[in-house]
């Protein structure tokens, strides 16, 4: 092999000097960003709101197996509403999808992601929400990310409660309306913004129809009818109320606050109720969905919502529409537990109706050696704190099933009050 000239040796020891150079600047910026990070942590756990995963190894459900723990643990902290996770009708119907429509498109819907289940679950949706339209998403988070964006221009406004879902105030922060938010379920706060907003082109009120974090419900009524006297669209989230709250469980918020039909927009999610696997929508007027298709971001860059999640979803559709006892099951459970907590000295925050039944606690570290307290004697629930709730909000946000039995509500409570007591939370 020929021997390199003094060219060649100079260059090839300065490529040397610069990678070496370049390399010492990358380990450096490496290092500091891990120092940040670092600290970032620490700050988290010392203010006690750091967040530790558990890991189940068993099917959703009103008990589950825990890693690193013996026996089935009562489960009272999933959105399982319904109890259909795992019901077998449910898992049947996500293995025979398997089969016939396969694991997954590999594309987004427009380019070749779009089988004939998509379209009848989106009809069946449409229907059961008495909406002349619908559109999947691949969660409900995306499809609050896709519809502000697409439906309002900077000649219009949008007015946001201020406690809304971080995924409608994300959504809210993409669209070039002008953007409010009026005090929590304040309606003079409101009247004021529409008031305020008269001359935009369009206004939409933006609500949860259920606050996730404190269970409480939307004033919808009357949100309504501020909607009809200052000509504003109403758009509710209804995560936390499709398929089991109202008196059949069918409308949500709609139904419990006896308004259906007169709610504009409907975004809701099939992986809470209606089935827990994954998914969400947009029901409403068939030019918006339309529009949707053609311009919502999320839609047309995210892959296809799974065949089997969509044949599992349309099952647990099909069991809401056939079945109003699951939501009565629900209901009941809710009240017997809300009852014996607070008959036990407990505060527990949210509408009476609904089942999630947030335990107030205040401190954050409180909430948290609560809760594995709680995993100690068999009862598996989270705390919540900053920034999931406000400073100073931490509790233990309860969720009641129709999976569970008047046996596993009662033996939560005595957990509750084992634990309570011994935190001395309660005498």
């Amino acid at each position: 092999m020929a021997a390199l000239t003094t060219r060649q040796l100079f260059c090839q020891k300065g490529k040397s000097y610069l990678t070496g150079v370049i390399q010492q600047h990358r380990e450096s910026s490496i290092a500091a960003a891990r120092n940040i990070l670092d600290k970032e942590l620490e700050n988290i756990k010392s203010a006690g709101t750091y967040k530790n995963e558990r890991v189940i190894t068993s099917q959703q459900g009103r008990s589950i197996n825990v890693q690193g723990r013996k026996g089935g643990i009562l489960n009272f902290c999933a959105n399982n509403y319904l109890g259909l996770s795992s019901h077998p009708e449910v898992i049947e119907a996500g293995k025979k999808a398997l089969d016939t429509h396969g694991a997954g498109l590999s594309s987004v819907r427009f380019i070749c992601g779009t089988q004939d289940i998509h379209k009848e679950l989106e009809a069946k949706v449409a229907q059961f929400h008495g909406k002349e339209d619908a559109i999947l998403y691949i969660s409900c988070f995306d499809a609050n990310a896709g519809i502000f964006e697409t439906l309002l221009s900077p000649e219009d406004a949008v007015i946001s409660d201020e406690l809304n879902h971080a995924s409608i105030i994300d959504g809210i922060r993409l669209c070039k309306a002008h953007r409010l938010r009026y005090k929590h379920r304040d309606l003079e706060d409101l009247q004021n913004h529409l008031t305020s907003t008269k001359g935009c082109r369009q206004r939409l009120i933006a609500t949860d129809g259920v606050f996730s974090m404190d269970g409480n419900v939307a004033p919808l009524r009357e949100i309504c009818d501020l909607a009809d006297k200052h000509d504003a669209l109403v758009f509710i989230d209804e995560c936390h109320a499709t398929g089991f709250f109202g008196p059949t469980g069918r409308l949500g918020t709609e139904e419990h606050c006896d308004v259906t039909g007169r709610v504009d927009i409907i975004n809701s999610t099939l992986g809470k109720a209606l089935g827990g696997a994954a998914g969400g929508y947009t029901a409403g007027p068939k030019q918006l969905i339309d529009l949707l298709r053609q311009r919502s971001r999320p839609y047309l860059f995210s892959n296809t919502l799974p065949p089997p999640v969509v044949a599992c979803a349309s099952k647990a559709l099909d069991l809401v529409m056939t079945n109003t006892e699951l939501p009565k099951k629900v209901l009941t459970n809710t009240q017997r537990f809300r009852t014996r907590m607070v008959d036990a000295g407990f505060t527990v925050a949210g509408d009476p109706c609904h089942p999630i039944c947030p335990v107030m606690l205040g401190d954050a570290r409180l909430a948290s050696q609560f809760a594995d307290q709680m995993l100690d004697i068999g009862i598996y629930v989270i705390g919540f704190s900053y920034p999931v709730v406000p400073k100073g909000k931490a509790r233990i946000r309860v969720q009641i099933s129709a999976a569970h039995s008047e046996q596993d509500i009662d033996k939560a409570v005595d957990a509750f009050i084992k634990i309570g007591r011994n935190l001395k939370v309660i005498q």
